[in-house]
């Protein structure tokens, strides 16, 4: 592996915006218009610093530079950066919620190079650790073969309006993973 993987702090917000940009822009043409990336880029793909702050937000660098961005959260929240106003920051109850899998942003030199592959296993793992038992998140166009060679189901495309007129469809996926539950952990999950 010619990268590493590492918890992101808020120092590496103008530089995953940035990447978060180059992902958009040039993995997604295809699935997506150029209105309707440059809609997204605006209103709903971006850095949500919630996972940062929970340490549950990862970056993936390459000679000192990210390659690839991605994290999972235990929150209610589940797409959407910090420009995006449908957001509930509520926690979920590991008992009864799923782990939402968010924000996974690859640079497009690095595409198929496993970045994206170690930094989901990796939040997976943290997932389950704090008793998670299935994971749930709103993939893109582009992102769904990725997450079906996963193991994670499509439950169908939706799609939401972005901006005046602009509407872009996603794909909600989820994943059963059998959760560890911690001794004297009720299952609640609560900021540390």
């Amino acid at each position: 592996m010619d990268f590493s993987v590492r918890r992101a702090g808020l120092e590496d917000r103008p530089a995953l915006e940035r990447l978060i940009g180059e992902s958009a822009r040039g993995l997604s043409l295809g699935d997506y218009t150029g209105e309707q990336v440059e809609a997204a880029l605006r209103s709903v793909f971006g850095v949500d610093t919630d996972l940062i702050h929970d340490g549950t937000y990862f970056v993936a660098e390459a000679g000192g530079e990210p390659v690839g961005c991605g994290g999972w959260s235990k929150r209610r929240t589940l797409f959407g950066g910090d420009r995006y106003g449908a957001r509930d920051s509520g926690y979920l109850d590991s008992r009864t919620d799923a782990a939402k899998i968010r924000a996974f942003f690859v640079r497009p030199d690095w595409a198929r190079r496993g970045v994206a592959a170690a930094i989901l296993e990796t939040c997976e793992r943290e997932a389950r650790a704090e008793g998670f038992r299935s994971l749930e998140l709103m993939a893109t166009l582009p992102g769904v073969p990725f997450y079906a060679a996963r193991g994670y189901e499509g439950i169908g495309r939706v799609s939401y309006e972005i901006s005046d007129g602009v509407t872009i469809e996603f794909v909600p996926m989820r994943k059963e993973v059998g959760g560890i539950q911690r001794a004297g952990d009720s299952g609640q999950n609560h900021p540390r």
